[in-house]
């Protein structure tokens, strides 16, 4: 089972929905959390060494990622996925681009 963290800025609309969508795979474990401090669910240093893969949203978030966490990042494997901030929360035009940006990069294929 491959444990996977999805992280954007506030964990409300991008992070939440991949939470939501690859949850549904039995194979994989996941996760989301936000950088912010007032993150719906702030990111910590145990969700970043419990994670197999990283998924952030933009490459500012990788670059907060490895300000705030750098410790803890030795090993992991941190992807982008360059998706803007500009989606609903379950809206069906990021739920598709999370699927084609992501279940190829985890051996997922439909």
């Amino acid at each position: 089972m491959k444990k996977v963290l999805f992280i954007c800025s506030q964990n409300r609309l991008r992070s939440p929905t991949a939470e939501a969508i690859f949850s549904e795979y039995p194979e994989l474990e996941v996760d989301s959390a936000g950088l912010d401090r007032d993150a719906e669910m702030t990111l910590c240093s145990e969700a970043v060494q419990w994670a197999d893969i990283i998924f952030v949203m933009e490459k500012s978030h990788r670059r907060k990622l490895s300000n705030q966490f750098q410790p803890w990042l030795k090993n992991q494997r941190v992807i982008c996925l360059d998706i803007p901030d500009e989606y609903e929360y379950m809206e069906p035009a990021l739920i598709q681009l999370l699927k084609k940006k992501v279940l190829p990069l985890l051996g997922i294929f439909e």
